[in-house]
């Protein structure tokens, strides 16, 4: 079982300048029976219903931010009470508690955006999920490849030359093909309401022996590829599933509480923007009850493909999202810390807790379970359409 005091403080989990910040979500009322989109009002929690249904049709605005500071409407609870039920193993079912701050939302995710995460793929295809070979490849591809691939811009033509380098040395992957060719990786994380708010559990499956968390930032984006806010996200990856064969990418990323982003989405407004996405240091600090702990940093400055051609290649005339979508950036983060033996590097174990934080957005936490024993997701689209209509909402 998990420590009485896994969770964050509510200080912990608010943004470092958050009275600056403009902070948007969702809360699940049980007096309604369903979620509320809310906007964060210094110590208090406003709804933005009936003006927004939900928080897709917020990020449809022409202006969102300014549209969640006029709207607020009636007042749900203090910040501390909703936050202080919000941590699943003490929650009263019979008081208001944060969720996964979107809803209709694609919930998408770009793979091997940092040059250190896609060795590390590229590891995980040719060692099959094999951690005794997985050690020996890093060891060899980090002498012969890690340096050049640093400052490679994708599709450009010094990473054409790369890539013929590569193939003369029989080191060409397909991982190294999304990382420094012109097309990015975009997947499909989770459906939309499949996301775990902070406090939640997230879920790894129990045939998995080899995984980790990965620690992102995730850009909201409207409809029209406007990106209105972000947020954080652990992009859950079960390595041993997609080191065995890249076709088995949905199996590895897509499970049930295999998503928690949150714990609020920050506007774009004139504190914040996507410069500081940009400039942003993502944090991740796994605890587990063996008394192992592991810390490690993303800078964003790293990223091989900057954050809008990411928007751009998920959004646009080749591709529309009607409810908009929300896009993981990908991680620097690829654990290769021994936990267990020499060797064997990093995997998750029951019962760890997950932290991920940064300055501008705050701290999601979470706390690992199998995904058999996560609890199920039951409420749907059919089921948040049916409760906005019984409340007069649509």
């Amino acid at each position: 079982m998990t420590d009485a005091d896994w969770f964050p403080t509510l200080a912990e989990t608010l943004p470092a300048d958050a009275e600056a910040a403009l902070l948007v979500g969702r809360v699940w009322q049980p007096e309604v029976g369903g979620p509320t989109p809310v906007v964060i009002d210094g110590d208090v929690v406003r709804s933005l219903a009936p003006a927004f249904a939900t928080v897709s049709a917020l990020a449809e605005h022409s202006d969102a931010a300014a549209a969640a500071r006029d709207d607020a409407g009636e007042v749900i609870g203090t910040l501390a009470e909703i936050h202080a039920n919000t941590a699943f193993d003490r929650r009263d079912a019979e008081k208001p508690w944060l969720l996964a701050p979107h809803d209709l939302q694609a919930v998408k995710a770009a793979g091997v955006t940092f040059a250190v995460s896609m060795i590390e793929r590229v590891i995980e295809e040719r060692a099959r999920g094999d951690l005794d070979a997985a050690a020996a490849l890093r060891a060899v591809i980090a002498d012969r490849i890690g340096g050049d691939l640093r400052g490679i811009v994708p599709g450009s033509e010094r990473a054409a030359e790369l890539k013929g380098f590569l193939v003369d040395e029989g080191l060409w992957s397909q991982y190294l093909e999304v990382g420094i060719g012109p097309d990015a990786e975009i997947f499909t994380k989770a459906m939309p309401l499949s996301s775990r708010g902070t406090g939640d559990e997230i879920g790894v499956l129990s045939s998995s022996t080899w995984n980790n968390p990965e620690p992102e930032v995730a850009l909201v984006v409207s409809s029209a590829g406007v990106v209105v806010g972000a947020t954080l996200a652990n992009d859950v990856n079960l390595r041993d599933i997609e080191g065995r064969s890249a076709l088995l990418l949905p199996k590895a990323k897509d499970n049930n509480a295999s998503c928690a982003t949150g714990p609020f989405i920050r506007l774009f407004d004139g504190a914040f923007g996507i410069d500081d996405v940009r400039g942003m240091e993502i944090s991740v600090e796994v605890q587990g009850t063996d008394g192992f702990t592991l810390s490690a940093a993303s800078d964003m400055r790293q990223i091989s493909r900057d954050p809008l051609d990411l928007v751009s290649q998920l959004i646009g005339p080749h591709h529309q999202y009607p409810d908009g979508a929300i896009l993981m950036l990908g991680t620097l983060f690829a654990p290769i810390d021994d936990r267990d033996a020499p060797g064997k590097g990093f995997t998750h174990r029951l019962d760890d807790v997950v932290a991920i934080r940064s300055q501008g957005l705050g701290t999601l936490s979470n706390v690992v379970r199998h995904s058999e024993e996560c609890e199920p997701w039951t409420f749907g689209v059919t089921a948040l359409m049916r409760n906005l209509a019984a409340r007069g909402l649509l």
